[in-house]
């Protein structure tokens, strides 16, 4: 298949919000756009200010609108798994034609009674991924399209969230003058092509250290099977360093990126820099090796609370060892420590494509590609509104963007679809 497709994630984290602009073809994606500012309004991957959230995911759309000239109208959402819950969900039909071919209908209707079962009103599902298909007991089934059977089941996993954390992103993405494609937990979309198919299956941790907060994703046998949230992260690493040397946040942030080093052992003991204090006019000198001393407390104490969630979660073995990725994974000697902290396997993940090669952008890209990937098995390509016609000049001098609809199936919407329709509701 030639024909490309145009994406727009939109990632909302503690420390920064990220828009990326890309082209899908071939399963090859092409960034050409890309937003990233410095967030407000968020703490701990949780929205506490509507409008200062709103105010930043503006401007980093509008960084994305520049570098390609054109107006974003739809987005592909990601969600935190602040308060996300998991669990295993079952659908089963009868095939309906007469010739007992399995049709795009007959899934459609399998998905949706996956979701007969009741969701307590203080939650709000964010999609249903099938594990697998199963017609007349022949399991394993990824597509069942085109068999011949006269009962049609499903299994899969349900995905809901806290309605107060989902309700505040959505009405910062509204009032961004933004619609939304499809919502995606933030981890399922990162962890599914961070790591490898070996991996998912044989049991692996994803783990996406951001700035406010860490996410835990736990894949086994394809899926994603269990999720967390620990409430600590790059930001607190900057914090411990301005405090310790007594310097301004901006400038402990520069030293983290810079100098940074999180295994004591390996650091430089020979090179000093020099470090401005705080209400005084004078500076201090330092080493690698002592800035290390401080990360590596910090790191320390995440990996000893991620030692924690896994036991919370019954995990006995991680055959697959643990992916990170996140801003923080950038930092120097971070996989060392991760390995001597957590005693299993660690690999560092960071997307290859132009323009986005920091593991900071992980969430972004997989939001994107699984987004496609969903589309494929759908059939949903071509019903794009992700960019419109106009050039970005008309776009501004306008009193307000013209907003496209949300693409929906033209010959049958899917359950997730559907099931999007109560936001358009929650937004009238």
């Amino acid at each position: 298949m030639n024909q490309s497709e145009l994406y727009v994630s939109l990632d909302i984290g503690s420390s920064s919000i990220k828009v990326l602009i890309g082209e899908m073809s071939d399963d090859s994606l092409h960034v050409i756009g890309v937003g990233n500012v410095k967030s407000s309004g968020i703490r701990k991957g949780s929205i506490v200010d509507i409008d200062a959230t709103v105010q930043s995911i503006k401007k980093a759309v509008g960084e994305a609108e520049r570098m390609i000239g054109m107006s974003i109208q739809e987005i592909v959402l990601g969600v935190p798994a602040n308060l996300a819950n998991i669990q295993n969900v079952k659908g089963v039909v009868a095939v309906n034609r007469e010739d007992r071919e399995i049709t795009d209908t007959d899934l459609d209707r399998v998905i949706e009674s996956a979701q007969v079962m009741s969701i307590p009103p203080e939650r709000e599902l964010i999609n249903i991924a099938p594990k697998q298909f199963i017609v007349d007991h022949l399991d394993e089934i990824k597509d069942p399209r085109g068999m011949i059977g006269t009962r049609l089941e499903m299994d899969g996993i349900m995905m809901t969230t806290s309605k107060t954390i989902l309700h505040n992103v959505l009405r910062c993405v509204e009032r961004a003058g933004l619609q939304i494609r499809e919502i995606y937990l933030q981890s399922l979309a990162g962890g599914y092509f961070a790591l490898t198919e070996d991996e998912k299956n044989h049991g692996t941790a994803y783990i996406d250290i951001g700035g406010g907060s860490t996410s835990i994703a736990i894949f086994s046998e394809g899926h994603l099977i269990n999720t967390s949230v620990i409430p600590v992260g790059g930001d607190h690493i900057t914090k411990d360093l301005s405090i310790v040397l007594k310097t301004p946040t901006e400038q402990a942030e520069m030293i983290k990126l810079k100098y940074g080093h999180a295994f004591y052992d390996d650091a430089s003991d020979d090179e000093l820099f020099e470090v401005p204090v705080i209400g005084a006019d004078m500076k201090e000198q330092y080493s690698q090796r002592y800035i290390a001393d401080i990360i590596g407390v910090r790191l320390e104490e995440l990996f000893e609370l991620v030692l924690e969630e896994f036991y919370r979660m019954g995990l006995q073995d991680l055959p697959g060892g643990v992916v990170i990725t996140g801003g923080v994974a950038k930092l120097e000697g971070l996989g060392q420590l991760a390995r001597h902290i957590l005693q299993t396997r660690v690999r560092l993940y960071t997307p290859d494509y132009i323009g986005v090669r920091e593991p900071q952008y992980t969430t972004a890209v997989g939001l994107i590609r699984y987004a496609y990937k969903e589309d494929l098995f759908y059939g949903k390509i071509g019903n794009s509104h992700a960019l419109s016609q106009m050039a970005l000049s008309e776009a501004v001098s306008s009193p307000k963007k013209q907003t496209a609809q949300v693409s929906t199936n033209e010959n049958k919407e899917s359950a997730i679809s559907k099931a999007k329709k109560f936001f358009d509701k929650f937004f009238e």
